[in-house]
């Protein structure tokens, strides 16, 4: 049972809007920007790839009610668009990559009817979509070799259909091991401060009838000690040119005790994550949230008034220990940028 996370209904995006997950299952129409914007910032729709095809769309609502035939006129809107909806969320490059395809398609065709430019755009945002699609069957195939039959996984945030088009990343190599005949179990870590671990992943397995159970996120090094985990995978939101990757906080922790315990660990994550313009880790830009996302457990307050906090919503991996990067392509053993240049490399025409 995978689920269509977010859908361009012609008037709408059409988005499931996580916050209220697990207990409803409630489909949210985004029918102008601002609604959008907002449902990005509040994570209502999140995970990489589905930001890309959210920014994706959203250049589609931004441009919704434009009038006119004045074809510079709705270029430079198109562009007021992207600069406006890049300012939703930092860290994710999807969501800029997207931006930038939908910019420039804008920007080369801008001597053409504005019809002919909205039929571009449209279709361009519908072509966002479907290679994610075929992405995630892609790198779910490659992955699921790492899963060995009867084995134990573990996992953290969402990288599952709620975070795409399709199968999802992290958990598309789950989807497809499966799918192979393979029986194996999953430890989710819950990801704390929003839970995206217990209210999504966990919501989302169980409906895929694959055998999980929900820890704590400060029980992860126990659970390698004392359960006999076999491998760990994990999405990305950003990886630097030398392999050093941007995830949910809480990634980092889990990389450094996968290496004491000697546990491979693999992140996943298409060719579109990459962002090989920044040579490490150091020079991604890690978003801050608010503080009442630690200070508060729904509406109840968990912390004094007052306290400081410090809220980061991803953290940095660094390449050294990552035993693999799972692509579309194949999987880059030992990553580094040499390696992810030698897979990569003759693969910038190919896709988007």
């Amino acid at each position: 049972m995978l689920v269509n996370t977010i859908i361009w209904t012609g008037k709408s995006v059409r988005i499931i809007d996580q916050t209220r997950l697990p207990g409803e299952l409630v489909y949210l129409d985004c029918r102008d920007l601002d609604t959008l914007w907002q449902a990005i910032r509040e994570l209502k729709v999140r995970g990489a790839p589905a930001l890309g095809i959210a920014a994706a769309y959203g250049v589609l609502l931004g441009i919704k009610d434009f009038k006119g035939s004045d074809s510079a006129a709705f270029v430079r809107r198109v562009g007021e668009v992207c600069d406006y909806i890049g300012r939703s969320r930092p860290t994710a490059v999807n969501l800029f990559a997207s931006l930038r395809q939908m910019r420039l398609l804008a920007e080369n065709n801008r001597t053409r009817p504005v019809s002919l430019l909205r039929s571009v755009l449209q279709a361009e945002a519908k072509a966002i979509f479907e290679e994610d699609r075929a992405v995630c069957r892609a790198m779910g195939q490659y992955g699921a070799e790492l899963v060995p039959s009867g084995g134990t996984l573990m996992t953290v945030c969402n990288a599952g259909a709620l975070a795409t088009a399709d199968y999802g990343t992290a958990l598309g190599v789950m989807y497809a091991a499966r799918k192979a005949g393979r029986k194996f179990r999953v430890y989710a870590l819950e990801t704390r401060p929003l839970l995206q671990g217990a209210r999504l992943t966990a919501w989302e397995l169980m409906k895929n009838r694959i055998d999980v159970t929900l820890i704590c996120d400060n029980m992860a090094a126990s659970v390698m000690r004392d359960k006999s985990v076999d491998v760990i995978f994990a999405g990305a939101d950003r990886i630097a040119a030398n392999g050093d990757t941007a995830n949910k906080i809480g990634t980092y922790m889990l990389a450094v005790l996968a290496a004491h315990h000697r546990i491979p660990f693999y992140i996943v994550a298409p060719r579109t994550t990459f962002d090989l313009n920044i040579a490490d880790g150091t020079q991604i830009i890690v978003e801050e949230r608010s503080a009442e996302e630690v200070t508060s457990f729904g509406a109840r307050k968990t912390a004094p008034a007052g306290v400081k906090v410090y809220n980061p919503a991803f953290d940095v991996t660094p390449h050294a220990l990552i035993s693999g990067i799972v692509t579309e392509y194949g999987i880059i053993r030992r990553p580094d940028a040499r390696n992810i240049r030698r897979l990569l490399k003759g693969t910038q025409g190919q896709g988007r």
